[in-house]
């Protein structure tokens, strides 16, 4: 953190309104810069026409009618065969798809409806490894690979599946539990995929029986990174250590220039404690990068969290503690490193007010009001020099002592679509449609300065049954101070994903993200920046920033046929704009970034490592601090769609997501 908030080191009399010290960075902008400006702009306003060109062109009479799904077999078996059949059923067409063009979409309730309040006799688990299919159970993939895989793999045992259950032997039926629980398993990290079967018992109408089928993943995983032989980085983890839920990392690092030169961390959790659902884990490095204030920094840790796995649990919360510590280990001048040191303690726990009641019956009601209390307190014993005075510590968004207690009230509907190709390769994503509203008030105090807070964080998710998905929110909140609003926030944006359009034999979707913010009377608040989710992708410098901000992302993903080793390729091109104003200044001040640009991602969708991305940035407008074009490799993509019920009670979030 050389450079990070620089600018915005500042005095700060009687708690009035904090105005950054420093300008925008100088932009260079040369001719061909402007004139690549306006083409980025042009082919933002083109890229959506992508899709219509692409539906046009690869239109084809539908198949589906010759398509015999009761004729599909999966095993020699005729009871695995139709254990299996209602899977299949639920893969759906469009008009534009040719032979073999199936995915997912449809509710996640649905297959379960018909069996709706019929005993369940008993529940058979039935766990398979990363060789084989879900789709034919009797196919394994028989590579090199895939056997040396499987001596070192253990298969999920069934009694971690069985613990991550939360319908019951002899209970009625809930179509919308048993697709939360379906769903639950399948948001595991060490599963790849996961089925819930209900079949019909000969002469006995009024029970069924269920079966559970899930896939793993191989769980053995790790990377590296090198500059040279100067520094070297490395990891290796097992996410599912003896098949029971247990995930065992080690981290290292090696670096010419550190002091000392070796650097070292791990980490050990275990989901699910004692069928309890909380996870626990413990960890400590010398070498972790803050996600708080973005320095490498020592830190020691235990947390415990348990999560709304469905909107028929009672409970949920979670508890960190940790010790954290960063110091001048590269030789950098004092002037530009930030030392600390703080401990932080951060609780909370909810209710699902009125679940007993609602829980009485076999209902479908499935509105939910949650209530929930936080308390958490950062303590920095040793503060970096640049925010210390004479008189004391000064402001500063991220090295202050701070504390607060909030309550929420979270009034949420949640169902899930099924469906594929949004984030992962084929493997099966669950996406909401409903809404989502949390209110919050409490007390918060930073420095001396104490003050009541108040917010809201409001979505509405949209599922088309064409698999269009949409997501409208809104953040609003700001802190009272004498009578005054001081770092009021407003947040209004839009995420969508397009329905899968055919090319011949590619699936394509198309994204976009429209958000604007504003910030008035900043008094404690970071301002609003565009290296960030709410920004530009791939933008690294924080000499932007302002107290209004509109942007607008947009990408299209060609997920190609096409497979080498298992991994399968999806290339894309992009195109982001984000609008920035300085504080108290008119529009006509504001800055115009821009990005453009493309990439390719691969996966193979069987073992545990991350989406690998190549992507190929050009800004044609760029602070002096940050090069105007880029080509980065990440191994960090996320690979399926992930969303919870609830969140802990948060002050409004302006620039993460």
């Amino acid at each position: 953190m050389h450079s990070r908030f620089a600018a915005l080191k500042t005095n700060c009399g009687n708690w009035g309104p904090c105005l950054p010290a420093g300008r925008f960075a100088p932009l260079r902008e040369t001719p061909l810069a402007r004139h690549l400006r306006g083409l980025v702009i042009s082919l933002l306003l083109l890229l959506p026409g992508l899709l219509p060109a692409a539906d046009a062109l690869a239109q084809k009479p539908s198949r589906f009618d010759s398509v015999d799904l009761t004729k599909l077999h999966f095993t020699h078996n005729k009871f695995v065969n139709n254990l299996f059949q209602q899977a299949v059923n639920s893969v759906k067409k469009t008009p534009d798809a040719g032979p073999g063009d199936s995915y997912l979409n449809g509710k996640s309730e649905d297959p379960y409806l018909p069996y709706q309040g019929k005993i369940i006799r008993h529940i058979y688990i039935n766990t398979f490894n990363f060789d084989r299919s879900l789709n034919d159970t009797s196919l394994r993939d028989n590579s090199l690979g895939s056997r040396i895989g499987n001596r070192l793999h253990k298969s999920s045992r069934k009694f971690v599946i069985r613990d991550n259950l939360f319908i019951k032997e002899g209970t009625p039926v809930n179509a919308y539990m048993m697709a939360d629980n379906e769903r639950f398993i399948r948001s595991l990290e060490y599963i790849h995929d996961a089925r819930i079967v209900v079949n019909n018992i000969p002469n006995n109408p009024d029970s069924v029986d269920v079966s559970i089928f899930t896939k793993d993943v191989f769980s053995i995983a790790g990377g590296g990174a090198s500059n040279g032989l100067n520094h070297i980085n490395a990891n290796v983890y097992e996410t599912n250590l003896a098949g029971m839920a247990q995930r065992l990392e080690i981290s290292g690092l090696y670096d010419y220039n550190r002091n000392p030169n070796w650097g070292y961390g791990g980490l050990y959790r275990k989901d699910n404690v004692l069928h309890s659902f909380i996870d626990a884990t413990v960890g400590a490095s010398v070498m972790s990068g803050s996600a708080y204030t973005h320095e490498e920094e020592s830190t020691e840790y235990l947390t415990l969290t348990r999560q709304l796995v469905s909107p028929y649990s009672r409970f949920a919360g979670g508890l960190t503690v940790s010790h954290n510590q960063a110091f001048n280990l590269y030789h950098t001048p004092d002037s530009v490193v930030y030392p600390y040191q703080y401990l932080l303690f951060d609780g909370w726990a909810g209710y699902n007010i009125g679940i007993k009641k609602l829980t009485a019956t076999n209902n479908g009601i499935r509105d939910r009001r949650f209530l929930a209390i936080r308390a958490y307190q950062r303590d920095f014993s040793q503060l970096p020099p640049q925010v210390l005075t004479p008189t004391g510590p000064r402001f500063d968004p991220i090295f202050n002592s701070s504390r607060a207690v909030l309550a929420q009230m979270t009034f949420f509907r949640q169902d899930y679509y099924k469906t594929q190709y949004i984030y992962g390769f084929g493997t099966t994503e669950d996406l909401p449609y409903g809404y989502n509203i949390a209110v919050t008030t409490g007390w918060h105090e930073q420095l001396n300065l104490k003050r009541p807070y108040a917010g809201v964080n409001a979505s509405d998710y949209i599922a088309t049954s064409q698999g269009d998905f949409i997501q409208l929110f809104l953040r609003s909140g700001g802190f009272l101070y004498k009578n005054k609003v001081q770092d009021g926030s407003f947040l209004i944006g839009a995420t969508a994903f397009s329905r899968i359009f055919f090319l011949n034999s590619t699936k394509i979707r198309q994204y976009i993200n429209l958000s604007f913010t504003q910030l008035y009377n900043r008094t404690t608040y970071a301002p609003l920046r565009i290296d960030n989710y709410y920004g530009l992708r791939g933008f690294l410098s924080d000499s932007a920033y302002g107290t209004k901000r509109l942007s607008i992302q947009l990408e299209t993903e060609f997920y190609l046929k096409f497979k080498f080793l298992g991994f399968q390729f999806a290339p894309f091109p992009y195109g982001d704009l984000s609008l920035i104003t300085p504080q108290d200044a008119p529009y006509s001040r504001s800055a115009l970034y821009s990005s453009i640009g493309g990439g390719l991602r691969g996966r193979n969708e069987n073992l545990v490592f991350e989406t690998i991305e190549l992507r190929a940035y050009f800004f044609p407008v760029a602070p002096t601090n940050m090069k105007g074009f880029k080509v980065v490799l990440n191994g960090n993509i996320r690979y399926r769609y992930s969303s919870n019920y609830i969140t802990p009670p948060d002050l409004v979030q302006l620039n993460s997501q």
